[in-house]
């Protein structure tokens, strides 16, 4: 019976020691759909901001920094736990684009909200918090298709740069139904990839988006350098494609 737990204990993953900080009991679940069987940590340095009461669940706004981390992040993946569409977006960082971002999301109730970032050795860090909402954020109609000719705006952008330290900070607006297929028979109708790219049209940064992001979504990016030829190109669920130039 020793010998046989002692296997137990040495064979265990890296990973089973961790306790996660906000005691989810959905926890275990994502961690094993986002994260597979890589070795994880809970870590500081992920810093997770949210605000702690959704007022218009519709409209939550969340920021991820992990610039703690330095050069060595090529992956952060974000999740709210208890809506119906859990997955945020995936986001890959590179060259002037800092492992940073902040957007807004819907919430379906009170949720732990969950960043994960992938570092080039293989670990996950992880950075949680928790938000607290009278609920129904990805279930109400939508704000958008109730404005007249909203069609007509379809995948706008308006956006600006703002100087911050050596670089820049990029916040862009995008008119967007957003639609998650969870109101009122409509379909899925969404932003599902966006691209920063260089003045050759090469990608800087790319990021998957799920329709747990809110309707005429927010994005913000922070970019080193001044490169005026950057530019941001979409693509929605239904084939659309959009650019916009800064």
């Amino acid at each position: 019976m020793g010998l046989a737990l002692g296997w137990l204990l040495l064979s265990s993953p890296a990973w089973a020691g961790e306790t996660d900080p906000l005691q989810s009991a959905m926890w275990s679940f994502h961690q094993t759909r986002f994260l597979g069987e890589a070795p994880y940590e809970f870590d500081e340095r992920v810093v997770l901001t949210a605000p702690p009461f959704a007022e218009d669940s519709r409209q939550v706004p969340i920021s991820i920094d992990a610039t703690a981390l330095g050069r060595e992040v090529v992956r952060i993946v974000a999740w709210a736990e208890l809506n119906p569409i859990p997955h945020i977006f995936t986001f890959f960082p590179s060259g002037p684009v800092a492992p940073r971002i902040a957007l807004n999301i819907r919430v379906e109730q009170s949720t732990p909200i969950r960043a994960a970032v992938l570092t080039r050795d293989g670990t996950w860090h992880v950075g949680s918090t928790r938000i607290d909402a009278a609920g129904g954020g990805c279930t109400a109609p939508s704000a958008v298709r109730a404005q007249a000719g909203w069609e007509e705006h379809l995948g706008e952008v308006f956006g600006a740069r703002f100087p911050q330290g050596d670089g820049n900070r990029l916040r862009l607006r995008i008119s967007h139904p957003m639609d998650n297929g969870l109101s009122g028979g409509i379909p899925e109708f969404f932003i599902e990839r966006a691209e920063l790219r260089g003045a050759a049209d090469e990608v800087l940064a790319s990021l998957e988006l799920h329709p747990s992001v809110s309707e005429n979504p927010t994005l913000t990016l922070q970019l080193g350098g001044q490169d005026a030829g950057q530019h941001l190109w979409l693509r929605d669920n239904n084939g659309n494609e959009f650019e916009a130039a800064f």
